[in-house]
């Protein structure tokens, strides 16, 4: 069985997880990231067709908005909610002239492919984004440890049209493999885990030659005795189509009636203006029309990880140590973590809580109405929190290198003992490990002293007092992660 290790591993190269791959590797180009999928051909869906203005906003942060460019999508405005009944309408534009788009679902995700494609690692020299086609089985942890996921194991085809199986793996796996998820229950634990309510579907097809109320807006048509009516652009025809496309979602609730296209023609066609009738009835009639279902999936949130303080930096956890007497107040002791069960032969039972290593992103952690179109906002806006977070949590260690190198050098500047002794340590002259430890703090403490006395290299401003306290913490911290464990080896 093959192996493979890398920094991070994303399973599922859909929306969020082409997106996040390109977010991260685009920041942080040292990262070794792999991105598995089960098929990377383009897929044929229904579903991640309408992005909202923050979505937009979102994949512009990941630096993937160019996605939407060539691939004929249509600009968004805002909506059009109709009443039938009362046969009134109102327009509901986005605000401060903000713009969405809308497009064909296979499409805008090849975009975000091509774009992963760019950060390809056998095209960079350190780094970039392993994109592979291969079948994720399981998440795998160690059995003294079966609450930490470790990577995961999968399934892929070889060139001689073989299978083999292949274990990657990594310190953090992020899942996006979507509504159907196969490792939600996983990630979350049996006890805490969520299933997806089902109370409708979706049934869509394409309208080419709509005349909406508002063009390029979102309709929502609200009709008697049946869940709404939703339709919007999804091109410009801009692919030698005969028109416009516009798709048309119909909410159908069980039991799902045995000839959609007549109960559509004849139930709901009817209470349309007679505008939007037409295009809809040639379009239904067409024998090549395809109706295509999805359902209308709920899924809420579940904490996925539970707090320690041993997570916090040092200086937050200074902080929570002052304050725990106040926190236990609102603390119930049920929060407390209990000893993992164990089998008859001694070992860890296997574990049915919530798992570390792994996080959850994009509708295989929630979900909400596709009526909304937020979907794919919302899993932008969570990858593009993550890129974040992950940047925040490295930059803080090459920034607090830094410092320490511009201390070492100019701690060699001083002359005298300040060179002699390290370089009679470093000659193996002077064999004390003592001295060596010394000479590592001086270092790391006049890097600090250079710091306070110094405006800050990427603002030019001059910190407070509070902010060099806490930044000389964090400096000393990373001084400590460096050299103690090197020392407690030696001296083991």
């Amino acid at each position: 069985m093959a192996d493979a290790s890398y920094d991070l591993i994303i399973v599922g190269a859909g929306v969020v997880g082409s997106a996040l791959a390109y977010g991260l590797s685009s920041s942080q180009p040292h990262l070794r990231i792999c991105l598995l999928e089960r098929s990377l051909a383009e897929p044929d869906r229904i579903v991640g067709e309408l992005l909202q203005p923050g979505g937009v906003r979102a994949l512009e942060e990941l630096g993937m908005k160019d996605a939407l460019d060539g691939i004929d999508s249509s600009p968004t405005y805002g909506y059009c909610v109709m009443d039938t009944k009362e046969g009134t309408q109102v327009q509901v534009p986005y605000q401060d002239g903000k713009i969405g788009a809308c497009f064909h679902h296979g499409r805008f995700i090849n975009a975000l492919r091509a774009k992963v494609a760019q950060r390809n690692r056998g095209q960079l020299r350190a780094g970039g984004i392993d994109m592979l086609e291969a079948t994720v089985s399981e998440l795998i942890t160690e059995d003294d440890a079966p609450d930490v996921v470790l990577g995961v194991r999968a399934t892929r085809k070889t060139e001689d049209g073989g299978v083999e199986k292949v274990v990657y793996r990594a310190p953090l796996t992020v899942i996006c493999d979507g509504c159907f998820s196969n490792f939600r229950n996983t990630v979350l634990g049996e006890e805490r885990s969520l299933k997806p309510t089902v109370r409708s579907h979706f049934v869509g097809l394409v309208v080419r030659g709509l005349n909406l109320p508002y063009k390029q807006h979102g309709t929502v048509a609200l009709v008697q005795g049946h869940g709404p009516i939703l339709m919007y652009q999804i091109d410009t025809a801009g692919r030698g189509e005969d028109a416009p496309g516009t798709r048309m979602l119909v909410d159908v609730r069980n039991p799902f009636p045995d000839d959609l296209k007549d109960h559509i023609a004849s139930q709901l066609v009817p209470q349309l203006p007679e505008t939007l009738r037409g295009s809809i009835l040639d379009a239904l009639n067409d024998p090549g029309a395809r109706l295509r279902r999805m359902p209308n999936s709920f899924l809420p949130p579940a904490p996925q990880h539970t707090f320690s303080p041993s997570h916090l930096t040092l200086p937050l956890y200074i902080l929570y140590t002052i304050l725990w007497p106040f926190i236990s107040l609102f603390t119930l002791s049920s929060s407390i973590a209990q000893p993992a069960p164990a089998t008859k032969d001694g070992k860890p039972a296997p574990s049915t809580a919530r798992k570390r290593g792994v996080i959850l992103v994009g509708d295989a952690y929630n979900m909400r109405h596709p009526l909304t179109g937020g979907g794919m906002t919302v899993g932008l806006h969570d990858a593009a929190i993550l890129m974040r977070l992950l940047g925040d949590l490295a930059a803080p260690k090459h920034e607090n290198l830094d410092i320490l190198r511009t201390g070492c050098m100019r701690y060699f500047q001083r002359g005298g003992k300040c060179v002699s002794e390290p370089v009679g340590i470093l000659s193996g002259l002077i064999p004390s490990p003592l001295l060596l430890m010394q000479h590592f703090f001086a270092v790391a403490f006049y890097a600090i002293h250079i710091m306070w006395t110094t405006p800050d290299a990427k603002t030019g401003k001059t910190r407070s007092a509070l902010g060099n306290v806490v930044k000389g913490i964090s400096v000393l911290r990373t001084a400590c992660i460096v050299f103690l464990p090197l020392l407690w080896t030696e001296h083991r």
